[in-house]
């Protein structure tokens, strides 16, 4: 998985690599999308119930400006930090056949960095939990 880098939702310097060693749970949306925000409390529930086991969940913001991104942030409560992302430029350095098509989209990267699974729709705690079981257990 190449590191993905750049200033987070709340103006501060994030990169993935800085989770090197834990499970990463990547969720790439947008503030317009219905099924994002569906998804985002269930995925701030999961930071906060896996976080002591070592799972991350690390966001990147799809939307064009970052105040709408900052906005979708506050309003969910994110727990975990968010990549601004305007257009996608830095998701294009995906490996071929990664780059997300729709959104909600989710990778989960094993602790040496390796992309373990992907999901194109919406998922709960409960999936967030079933996922990373495995990659825990690694």
């Amino acid at each position: 998985m190449p590191d993905l880098a750049g200033s987070s939702l709340d103006g501060k310097a994030v990169s993935l690599a800085e989770y090197r060693g834990k499970v990463v749970v990547l969720n790439v949306w947008a503030s317009w999308c219905g099924p994002c925000r569906a998804e985002a409390p269930e995925l701030s529930r999961a930071q906060q119930a896996l976080a002591a086991k070592g799972v991350q969940v690390f966001g990147v913001d799809t939307d064009a400006r970052q105040d709408r991104g900052r906005a979708f942030q506050d309003e969910h409560h994110l727990t975990y930090p968010s990549l601004h992302d305007a257009g996608s430029r830095k998701l294009v350095r995906l490996p071929k056949g990664y780059l997300p098509q729709a959104l909600p989209y989710t990778l989960f990267i094993d602790r040496d960095g390796k992309i373990a699974a992907k999901y194109l729709s919406p998922l709960t705690e409960a999936d967030v939990r079933t996922i990373t079981r495995p990659l825990l257990a690694e």
